[in-house]
């Protein structure tokens, strides 16, 4: 008997070693991650106080305690998740949170480090809540219009509010504030994955065609670039440039994706030129970071200190290959941003250009297991998802490092999990558990495949998108 014929008459695998195994690896990873964060935490006391700090231990034993709930909800719920992604949304956490700290003890005024420790433990409920509850991504495609509705509100409502450091994107509320246009970029991605997933036909294949160019009707191209268009228009009002920029790029990547079409890229590229130059020209705030970044050494220069991207570059510079080693850095000079838009380089200047590429790995890894997923998803709506959820990290990680390396201008965003920001590492925790379900969805989607038993039901006759291939529809069909 032939080794092909062996394999076609052995009995399909029931999967359950597979997926303990995933776990296992993550568990062991997980291990890893805490006693990295731990050691880093250490390192800074000793560096900083000569002593291990007496809590230490507590500090492990809370990060620990995180990382294991975490773990019991992806095992019982996403067996067949990913075992990656976890362990480095723990890792990138936990180092932010040393930064942070290290930060605190040269800063003035009350520390962030616990702050952030509080909303770190907020971002990990709900990330048990999305995994454990969102048995089904396709069901967020019946709620495309609420969320895009809700995105809207939450965008909005910060201009209700004083602004701060020049932007109004903040809501306050007593001692607590937050910045809910983080939330709002996930309810996007949502909203263009459901739109997309149910046009993709009209956008790819009908429309007027202009040389090398087909545009699509505009019944079909309408309403998404209608709700784009406001939203970015709100972000300007508020001056958060930043996340404009996400939006804008967060639509051109999925509009691209469920298209196929490469025309929309240079397009995207532009408009997002003649939009730079505008905004750049017109708004004075805006124009003072372009010229900052056009000549970053202007400050000091003309006798009055180098100002923050200046003292940014001082710190990669004085990290070389190596670093200086956790707590023995300078990057608090920077200012009142050090701990946020400049955190990127206290790790730069401490961990070195070797520590710098391993947690700009990191995040390459991480986005790079989300188009995984995109490659090997079933149906429309998750593909689509799992690139746009993908495509947010990848473009807030390479805004930031940009700025803060003066490749590109600073527009003031927070880079994923090691900035200080609530709001950022909650939304970031929600964005891990929803790559999670998407993994576990398309590891069933390929063992279905394996079994050669079709996996999940076909979309009933009518309900797709258009000709082509079958795939599954949501679980009630359609967009509410």
């Amino acid at each position: 008997m032939t080794g092909t014929t062996r394999a076609a008459d052995a009995p399909p695998s029931t999967g359950s070693r597979p997926a303990a195994g995933r776990r296992g690896v993550e568990l062991a990873l997980l291990v890893g991650a805490v006693l990295i964060a731990v050691l880093g935490y250490t390192a800074v006391g000793v560096t900083r106080g000569h002593a291990v700090p007496p809590d230490a231990l507590r500090y492990g034993a809370g990060l620990g305690a995180l990382a294991l709930l975490a773990h019991l909800a992806v095992r019982l719920r996403a067996p067949l998740a990913d075992p990656l992604l976890l362990p480095i949304a723990v890792l990138l956490n936990g180092l932010g949170l040393v930064l942070i700290h290290r930060l605190d003890l040269e800063t003035p005024g009350e520390p962030a480090a616990p702050a952030q420790l509080v909303w770190s433990t907020l971002g990990v409920a709900l990330f048990i809540v999305v995994v454990t509850a969102l048995r089904d991504h396709r069901v967020l495609q019946r709620y495309a219009y609420l969320s895009v509705t809700a995105a809207l509100v939450l965008m909005t409502v910060p201009i209700l509010f004083p602004a701060v450091n020049g932007a109004r994107i903040w809501i306050r509320v007593g001692g607590l504030s937050f910045q809910p246009g983080e939330f709002a970029k996930i309810l996007l991605a949502v909203f263009f994955a459901a739109y997309l997933a149910a046009n993709h036909h009209a956008l790819a294949v009908t429309g007027r065609r202009i040389r090398r160019l087909r545009l699509p009707a505009g019944r079909v191209l309408g309403p998404i670039v209608t709700i784009w268009l406001i939203s970015v228009g709100v972000l300007i009002l508020e001056r958060d440039l930043g996340t404009s920029l996400l939006f804008f790029g967060l639509f051109v990547i999925m509009l691209y994706a469920a298209t196929g079409r490469s025309g929309w890229i240079a397009v995207g590229l532009l408009l997002a030129a003649v939009g730079a130059v505008a905004v750049g020209t017109l708004e004075p705030h805006v124009h003072g970071r372009v010229e900052d970044w056009l000549n970053p050494f202007a400050s000091a220069e003309a006798g009055q200190g180098p100002g923050q991207l200046a003292q940014s570059l001082f710190a990669f510079g004085a990290g070389g290959l190596l670093g200086t080693g956790l707590g023995l850095g300078h990057s608090a000079l920077i200012g009142f941003a050090a701990k946020s838009d400049f955190v990127l380089a206290t790790a730069g200047e401490e961990l070195g250009l070797v520590g710098l590429t391993g947690v700009l790995l990191l995040y390459a890894l991480l986005v790079a297991r989300g188009y995984g997923f995109a490659l090997r998803l079933r149906d429309r709506f998750g593909r689509l998802l799992a690139v746009g959820l993908s495509a947010i990290v990848a473009l807030q990680v390479f805004v930031i490092t940009g700025g803060v390396t003066g490749l590109i201008p600073l527009t003031g965003m927070a880079m994923p999990f090691l900035a200080q920001g609530g709001s950022s590492v909650v939304t970031n925790w929600v964005i891990v558990a929803l790559l999670i379900r998407l993994g576990d969805s398309a590891r069933r989607d390929e063992r279905s495949d394996e079994r050669g038993d079709g996996g999940t039901p076909a979309p009933a006759p009518g309900s797709g998108p258009g000709p082509g291939p079958a795939e599954p529809a949501a679980p009630t069909g359609g967009l509410r």
